[in-house]
């Protein structure tokens, strides 16, 4: 199964929703940073924690009339320093974790990024195109609640920020194995607009909503019921027939493929390559005398690029090979 996203409303309710499954998008992911000899595949809470983030900036940046990334970092005062995950407008996406130290199998939320109540969780959108003296917007919430008491649920901090940023009720359900990253994600539409659905409207109406909608009350309560085994193992149509069969649906043509969620990451051996010139022979050379070769790898997705004695000469001797300005692997 490709990497889906499916997007619906409730007739005739002031309610949408999002699910989506990230299967080879979040296995490349996952194959990137495994494949990587100086950090190795990432822990199983670490991986679970980042698979939960990749499906829930999914979901947000498919919420959103944005012309822009939506990127969401966690910066912990944990073991896990700092996670990101990126999403494009289209949908092209990439994550990463820093871990200093070993985490236990069975590590928490707080142990990983909030172990003094220094975490946080930030939200930019950075508009393709900005006007002048424009900077990108950004969300910033703690890791705890009202009661300083850390939160255990990735879920629990996002359903925060969205009511925090956009005054909307939302409802996020994740999960994250070493197959799926995926999510469930319930909101109550903006107050004004008849039919809106082009985002958030944030308005005194909105906050005075805030808890209020029956209707979204009673859809978030089934969304809730969604279990981490079904939203990993159910395709999309069994899982939204179990949960709203009570309810009238209707659905917009999925999202996959080439207009779906998908990784990217913009490093390429090619890049590397002119990097690699920019620094100049002498000291291509010189690394590899040390070392026996050159490698280089992306700081962002982790993947390493390798250059043997004869790669490197070559790349000096090609009149193909252009070094470019401020050219990087990432």
């Amino acid at each position: 199964m490709v990497s889906q996203l499916h997007k619906f409303i409730f007739d005739g309710l002031p309610v949408r929703g999002v699910l989506v499954q990230l299967t080879d998008t979040w296995t490349e992911i996952l194959r990137r940073r495994a494949s990587n000899t100086q950090h190795g595949a990432y822990p199983t809470p670490l991986r679970d924690m980042l698979g939960q983030m990749t499906a829930a900036a999914t979901l947000m940046q498919s919420n959103i009339k944005f012309d822009g990334s939506l990127t969401m970092q966690i910066m912990g005062d944990g073991p896990v320093k700092l996670a990101v995950v990126e999403v494009q407008p289209d949908l092209a996406l990439r994550a990463t974790a820093t871990l200093i130290g070993v985490l236990p199998e069975a590590a928490s939320l707080s142990h990983m990024v909030n172990a003094r109540n220094q975490g946080r969780c930030a939200i930019t959108l950075d508009p393709k195109t900005k006007f002048p003296g424009q900077q990108p917007y950004q969300g910033v919430v703690p890791l705890f609640d009202d009661h300083g008491q850390p939160i255990e649920l990735l879920s629990e901090v996002l359903e925060h920020y969205m009511l925090q940023s956009e005054q909307l009720d939302t409802t996020l359900v994740l999960a994250a194995d070493a197959n799926m990253a995926a999510g469930l994600l319930i909101q109550r539409l903006p107050v004004q607009g008849a039919g809106n659905l082009e985002g958030s409207m944030v308005s005194r109406e909105n906050e005075d909503a805030i808890g209020r909608n029956e209707d979204y009350q009673r859809i978030a309560i089934l969304a809730k019921t969604l279990q981490a085994e079904e939203l990993l193992t159910l395709d999309a149509d069994t899982i939204l027939r179990r949960l709203f069969w009570e309810e009238s649906l209707t659905r917009f043509e999925p999202l996959h493929g080439t207009n779906g969620p998908r990784f990217a990451c913009s490093c390429s051996r090619e890049r590397v390559a002119r990097m690699i010139v920019s620094l100049g022979a002498e000291e291509a050379h010189s690394v590899i005398e040390e070392r026996g070769e050159l490698e280089v790898a992306c700081e962002f997705c982790g993947v390493q690029y390798r250059f043997d004695p004869v790669d490197t000469a070559q790349l000096f001797v090609d009149p193909t090979r252009q070094a470019a300005p401020g050219s990087s692997a990432h």
